[in-house]
């Protein structure tokens, strides 16, 4: 029978966790704080951001998101978090992405302080990841990986492909695998017979943004399926896989929505409490 690997009811869960955790924290009288930059005007962008302040709201972190013109130049926006960096009182910074054109998304992220990095995509933390020397990861990551753990989902000894090679979730997620013991394959764009690599794993993770591409002769019997695309086909949304197709085939899946999504806001949220203790305890 297949599990449908169920999200929302996870991140309920944590949800529940991180609202005691932050009133241990103002017991001692602190309280977690994240600032979030805006730039522009994305619709996209502000669904995710209003979704991130309601969250915070609701466990009880204070979220302040600084909006910026379209406009504004690289040196001011570094000046910026520069700013938030010496301020005691921010415990998180993140910056929403995409950003203009002009401006250098790479330096940008690189200016965060990495102990006050949220999303996890500082250089530094990224390099300490793959060390297993850090907590900080990227959110969608965390999400995955708190789904696998209360479906106990054990990836030691299994063969994971990962189709995706971002700093988002394709790399760092292979890091965490390696980490549990997983012999990890990283598909991409330039792949050659991608079926031949998914029909051998016991995981297939796709974060790729193609409505389904991954249809059920691509996998194995009883495989552990987990799809963080997002897409929108003729007003529907969807995911990478195949849900319907793949279902019966597979001994677990995620529902598109339902699944990654609602984990990756509250895995920020998190991280947030992370970076906060981590300050405190220096």
């Amino acid at each position: 029978m297949t599990t449908i690997l169920d999200g929302k009811n996870v991140a309920n869960q944590l949800t529940t966790k991180l609202q005691e955790k932050v009133k241990e924290l103002n017991l001692k009288n602190i309280i977690p704080t994240l600032y979030v930059i805006e730039v522009g005007e994305d619709p996209a962008s502000r669904i995710y951001l209003k979704a991130k302040e309601n969250l915070a709201k609701r466990i009880g972190i204070k979220e302040v998101t600084l909006k910026f013109s379209e406009n504004i130049s690289q040196k001011e926006l570094i000046d910026k978090i520069i700013e938030l960096n010496r301020d005691p009182k921010v415990n998180g910074i993140m910056v929403q992405l995409p950003l203009p054109k002009h401006i250098d998304t790479e330096k940008i992220v690189a200016t965060i302080a990495p102990e006050k990095d949220a999303d996890g995509f500082h250089p530094y933390n990224q390099g300490r990841m793959w060390q297993s020397k850090t907590q900080i990861i990227p959110a969608t990551v965390r999400g995955i990986l708190a789904l696998l753990d209360y479906y106990q989902l054990d990836v030691s000894g299994k063969d994971a492909v990962i189709i995706g090679r971002s700093l988002i979730v394709g790399k760092p997620l292979a890091s965490q695998f390696l980490r549990r013991d997983a012999t990890v394959t990283i598909a991409h764009s330039k792949t050659k017979n991608l079926a031949d690599l998914t029909n051998r794993a016991d995981i297939v993770v796709s974060d790729v943004g193609q409505a389904h591409l991954l249809k059920r002769d691509m996998i194995k019997e009883n495989a552990v399926l987990i799809d963080v695309g997002m897409n929108r086909k003729n007003g529907h949304l969807m995911g990478d896989i195949d849900y319907q197709e793949c279902f019966d085939k597979a001994s677990a899946i995620t529902p598109v929505p339902g699944g990654v999504g609602p984990l990756t806001v509250v895995s920020l949220m998190q991280q947030v409490l992370i970076l906060a203790e981590n300050q405190i305890n220096g």
